[in-house]
């Protein structure tokens, strides 16, 4: 074999890695769901979007809860008998109010007991998703966010806010075209809030909850930890399984040319460090 012959079959090998590499990853994601739903006798279903670099131009674009989502939940929920247990691991930032509304009503109509466990975040759309389950485990560190609908760049209790304090003569035909929309938009997502609750905890403390995260308390990226959650009288433990850490490192993060956190992946003990050789 001349040069020439090894150097294409090293371009070869070397455009196929990337390939190979990724049939491995999902092929360990594959059993470890599948040792997950036996341990649990349930069906396992994943919800993680990362942020995505261009193959060309390298911008970062972030992935969100999308109609695409929707359907393949609600498919994989189909597929399960009433009264399995469902369990879906949920990583986002959140997404179209629609598709999260629909996999949330999917899952508080499942008949079998359904838990939502968030090892890092689950924002906007992804509580939403949350507030249908049994049962929620977070993270000790993972958090929620509030679910007040956003119009384009917009939150909608601003919006609203503005076209309420201010003269109605200095408020242009745009702002209140959009804080009509918004005052829609908050009533329709406080009606599916506290129809997704109104079992679990009655009309009264529904709305009451449905209002407290939809009317602007705080900014759309608020972190709402375990404890906050507990204090909202949400059903949420953090007793975390090991297995959804495990399952969320098969989901890498695209590669970028140096790290920006790095250290060794080896469980650490008080019992002392041992030197590499």
């Amino acid at each position: 074999m001349n040069p020439t012959d090894f150097f294409w079959l090293f371009i070869v090998l070397a455009s196929l890695q990337p390939l190979l590499r990724q049939r491995i990853i999902d092929a360990t994601r594959q059993r470890a769901i599948a040792r997950f739903e036996a341990e649990r006798g349930s069906r396992v279903i994943l919800l993680v979007h990362r942020q995505e670099t261009m193959s060309l131009l390298g911008f970062p674009v972030m992935r969100y809860i999308d109609v695409h989502d929707s359907e393949e939940i609600l498919r994989a929920i189909h597929m399960t008998d009433s009264d399995v247990p469902l369990d879906l691991v949920v990583h986002t930032p959140g997404g179209l109010v629609l598709a999260a509304l629909q996999i949330a009503r999917a899952l508080k109509k499942h008949q079998g007991p359904v838990t939502v466990y968030v090892p890092h975040y689950a924002m906007s759309g992804g509580t939403l998703i949350a507030l249908a389950a049994d049962n929620i485990v977070m993270g000790p560190h993972a958090v929620l966010g509030p679910l007040d609908p956003q119009l384009g760049k917009y939150p909608a209790p601003s919006l609203l806010r503005v076209a309420r304090e201010k003269p109605i003569e200095h408020v242009d035909d745009e702002t209140l075209i959009l804080a009509d929309m918004a005052g829609k938009a908050t009533r329709q997502l406080q009606d599916a809030i506290t129809d997704l609750l109104e079992e679990k905890f009655g009309p009264e403390q529904s709305r009451q909850l449905a209002a407290q995260l939809t009317e602007g308390h705080w900014t759309h990226d608020y972190p709402i930890t375990p404890d906050a959650a507990r204090e909202m009288g949400l059903p949420v433990s953090t007793d975390m399984p090991e297995l959804v850490y495990q399952l969320m490192a098969l989901y890498p993060q695209p590669v970028r040319r140096m790290p920006s956190v790095e250290y060794v992946p080896e469980p650490r003990t008080g019992r002392g460090t041992k030197l590499p050789n």
